[in-house]
């Protein structure tokens, strides 16, 4: 029994989360179709359709007519492609720099808590793969390590247009984790509540918001929070690494095939697992409600209705950032690095501050 469970904890479950995932970014792709669509007044995808699919009544239809099977055309688009590989890029880094920038996002899906199970002492345990004490110093270590597949995917491509691509994904990651890290000063502070043994633990933030959600007494922190990491998964209006308007295709310009369907999996895997960090931190995570108690009962159906909850948090998120995309403008590269430099990082300085002498005056807040 206790090798089932063994197999279960290490090789299943982390299995069960990177197809979850997957399937996440799949269908966040047709998502972004979609809404895209729904704004610009057209359809959007709206005629693949598995065989089998076709003859269910009713259903079948409607599941054409929201696009239903896309994302499964679209992956076997991608793996059926004539893989070219240009003759003068660096092969060995040409190929490293995809699977580094989808990597990167799946391992910081390993300390994500996204839900409770109770054990037989009815004590309440999260329901993540690694429940390490400094879970967020890990994911903010690990995910600005997703910048390298970036940069060595612009200088192995041995072209202009990527390398200056590669160059401006780094200095856009510098820029805004700055202000990114100084941003969460306060959310340590405020989880490093008496008798939290772990405040950089993801579990211990969520439980500090069991009342009231961070995002009501840190408003500028979450604000600051949410515009670096619009700049840290390159979606517009941050897009500075792509700007297909004057860089072509930026960094993934001489890609093709499976090796750009992994960027953009992994645009996609960033901006799902950056929604989910968001939710933790200023959010609540599973927590139902500020001011109202967690209506989840004891037990497995419980477990899955904390699952639910957190993972329908995430998915807002998510039409937030393809909202945003799809309604502002590209920014000017000056304009990027003037937010980051000139208004961002003064900001959460100011905010850090104002926080330490709030704590210093009441220590019991």
């Amino acid at each position: 029994m206790e090798i089932i469970l063994l197999i279960l904890r290490y090789l299943v479950s982390p299995l069960i989360v990177i197809a979850v995932l997957m399937g996440m970014c799949a269908y966040a792709v047709l998502a972004e179709r979609k809404i895209s669509s729904w704004i610009q007044n057209r359809v959007g995808p709206n005629r693949t359709q598995l065989p089998i699919l076709a003859y269910i009544p009713v259903a079948g239809n409607i599941l054409q007519r929201i696009g239903f099977s896309q994302p499964m055309a679209d992956g076997l688009k991608f793996l059926f492609k004539e893989d070219v590989r240009p003759g003068h890029v660096k092969k060995f880094y040409y190929v490293l720099a995809p699977c580094l920038s989808l990597m990167t996002a799946l391992l910081t899906c390993t300390v994500l808590p996204f839900g409770l199970w109770w054990g037989k002492d009815n004590l309440a345990h999260p329901i993540v793969l690694a429940d390490v004490d400094i879970g967020l110093l890990f994911i903010l270590a690990v995910s600005s390590l997703g910048v390298y597949g970036l940069v060595l995917a612009g200088w192995s491509s041995n072209s202009k247009y990527p390398f200056l691509g590669g160059i401006r994904a780094s200095a856009q990651l510098i820029s805004y984790e700055l202000a990114m890290g100084v941003a969460l000063l306060p959310v340590f502070l405020w989880s490093s509540r008496p008798g939290v043994v772990s405040p950089l633990n993801l579990y211990s933030i969520v439980q500090a918001q069991d009342n009231f959600w961070l995002v009501i007494w840190q408003p500028v922190s979450a604000l600051l929070f949410l515009v670096c990491l619009f700049a840290e998964t390159n979606r517009l209006p941050f897009d500075m690494a792509e700007s297909e308007t004057d860089l072509v295709g930026g960094f993934h310009t001489e890609y093709g095939s499976f090796k750009f369907g992994f960027f953009f999996i992994a645009e996609y895997a960033h901006m799902i697992v950056g929604s989910a960090v968001f939710v933790i931190l200023f959010f609540g995570g599973w927590n139902f409600l500020p001011g109202i108690a967690d209506p989840w009962p004891h037990n497995l159906i419980g477990s899955g209705l904390t699952i639910v909850w957190f993972l329908a948090k995430v998915v807002f998120f998510v039409f937030f950032f393809i909202w945003i995309r799809w309604t502002l403008p590209r920014f000017r590269y000056d304009q990027v690095m003037k937010l980051g430099w000139n208004v961002l990082l003064p900001l959460s300085v100011a905010n850090f501050c104002a926080y330490l002498v709030f704590f210093a005056l009441f220590p019991k807040a």
